[in-house]
């Protein structure tokens, strides 16, 4: 039979094939069906493996910018502490106090604006995560485990603890006992 006479009559090209050829033919079929799912599963799972991948060096790529900020944004810390205590000493000149008090305005917005920010801490409850206890005081001013002063402000830097505030804490006043001996 030709090629011919296959295309103008399927069923002549049907009838020249035996059932075993057809049946080898179908176990041929499924196995490239088979082997065709196996490769389109493999495609998505590498698809979605590169996407896994871009996604996550793109984080990557930001927390390490990130991280790169915080570390200056850190080694300037101190210097905002250096103009609080420049503040809090008397000065001779007024003029010169107040110089010192833009300056220190203008860097405290320039790193609020890059993430900077300043942790409330007086008045506050002891956060262990936040402060950093140096003083445990007596008292009953205030409830117990309360921050009552601070040594040292501490500072968030987008959401991330840079440095903790260094805190004096309240806690409950022992009970006095009375010491003297009554005569009767």
């Amino acid at each position: 039979m030709k090629v011919d006479d296959v295309s103008a009559n399927p069923t002549a090209a049907t009838e020249t094939v035996t059932s075993a050829e057809l049946d080898q033919l179908r176990i041929e079929r499924d196995g490239l069906r088979v082997e065709r799912d196996d490769l389109r599963d493999t495609l998505l799972r590498r698809q979605a493996e590169f996407d896994n991948f871009r996604k996550r060096t793109e984080r990557e790529r930001m927390e390490q910018s990130q991280y790169a900020s915080m570390e200056v944004v850190g080694d300037l810390v101190p210097i905002l502490d250096d103009f609080e205590r420049a503040l809090a000493a008397d000065s001779s000149s007024p003029e010169y106090a107040k110089g010192v008090q833009m300056i220190y305005q203008r860097m405290s917005e320039s790193l609020k604006k890059t993430g900077l920010e300043p942790i409330d801490a007086a008045g506050k409850p002891f956060d262990p995560h936040q402060h950093q206890a140096i003083e445990r005081v007596e008292t009953n001013d205030a409830p117990e485990n309360t921050v009552i002063g601070e040594f040292q402000r501490g500072y968030n830097f987008k959401g991330k603890l840079l440095r903790p505030s260094m805190v004096r804490v309240a806690v409950p006043a022992a009970p006095r006992t009375d010491t003297r001996i009554l005569k009767i």
